[in-house]
């Protein structure tokens, strides 16, 4: 037993009133290498003030910064079997779900909640990058229906933050088979003309980008994020040639006409809360013009026949 370190510098430390520092206290820029106070990062929606790249954020905290005065009503997911085609490879599935859940505190990696944005009453739909990669499976394909279907019933404008890495790899066809399921799920709340705009967050990749991630009414996209279906190392060595720069990233997409936008995540709900608003009045007025126009023609045909 080491007595000068085990008693001697405890007990110095206790009397001048020392206390060990958070090792998360500050956070280092990956652009830029500055350090960042962690209280200042998050107060800012963890986008680093000086140089405004924009660190992942989990789902709850999304949801916070978007609503209202941060209040919302979480809905329930639905049930979903649980490993149903019992995979293990390195580790069984189940206890990659275990600790995952234990992590996140989620069930799984989709959120829903309902609340307003400048007054205006929306859904969210929040994937969470942190449980298994924000990986689509079958828990995660039932949430995302539930959440269009909450939103055809509640007649309410649909907002996604998509954040995935893609199918989830374990759960197989019955992962790829969320592809179209939620495709159907898109249609269904156009045909009831409400609006439906994506948040493209970093990274949004896989058969989330070739489902419902790319079928929005708007797409917005984050700075710096990633966007695509194969990744940039796997293209460049699939087509073996050198890729441009910024190749994939959202603002190189909206250059090419893939996304409408770019929108730094402090003026997102600003700017989502009057789209919502224009395409609401846009669906409206679409849905009177119809009632309209008959009108016109039958005193049109009233006309012809009396000058007939």
């Amino acid at each position: 037993m080491n007595w000068i370190t085990n008693y001697v510098r405890p007990k110095i430390n206790s009397m001048l009133g020392r206390r060990d520092m958070p090792e998360n206290l500050w956070i280092k820029d990956p652009e830029t290498g500055e350090m960042v106070f962690h209280k200042d990062l998050e107060e800012n929606q963890w986008v680093i003030p000086s140089s405004g790249h924009h660190m992942k954020i989990t789902g709850r905290d999304r949801l916070k910064f978007f609503f209202d005065d941060g209040v919302y009503e979480t809905l329930a997911n639905p049930k979903a079997p649980v490993d149903p085609l019992k995979f293990r490879d390195e580790r069984r599935y189940v206890d990659r779900l275990r600790d995952a859940k234990a992590k996140t505190n989620l069930e799984d990696a989709v959120l829903n909640a309902v609340g307003r944005i400048e007054g205006q009453e929306v859904l969210a739909t929040v994937q969470d990058f942190a449980f298994i990669g924000g990986s689509l499976g079958m828990a995660a394909g039932e949430a995302i229906i539930h959440g269009f279907e909450t939103a055809v019933e509640r007649r309410l404008p649909l907002v996604l933050f998509a954040a995935s890495g893609g199918a989830r790899m374990q759960e197989g066809i019955f992962s790829l088979m969320q592809l179209p399921r939620t495709t159907v799920a898109v249609d269904r709340l156009k045909e009831a003309g409400l609006p439906y705009i994506v948040v493209l967050t970093n990274p949004t990749t896989g058969g989330v980008t070739a489902s419902y991630a790319m079928l929005g009414d708007i797409h917005i996209a984050e700075p710096g994020a990633l966007i695509g279906f194969a990744g940039p190392r796997v293209i460049a060595q699939t087509i073996r040639e050198k890729l441009p720069e910024g190749f994939q990233r959202a603002e190189y997409l909206m250059d090419h006409g893939m996304v409408d936008m770019v929108v730094s995540r402090l003026e997102m709900k600003a700017t989502v809360a009057r789209l919502v608003k224009i395409l609401l009045k846009t669906h409206e007025e679409a849905e009177i013009v119809p009632a309209v126009l008959p009108a016109p023609a039958e005193a049109e045909l009233a006309e012809a026949s009396e000058q007939a």
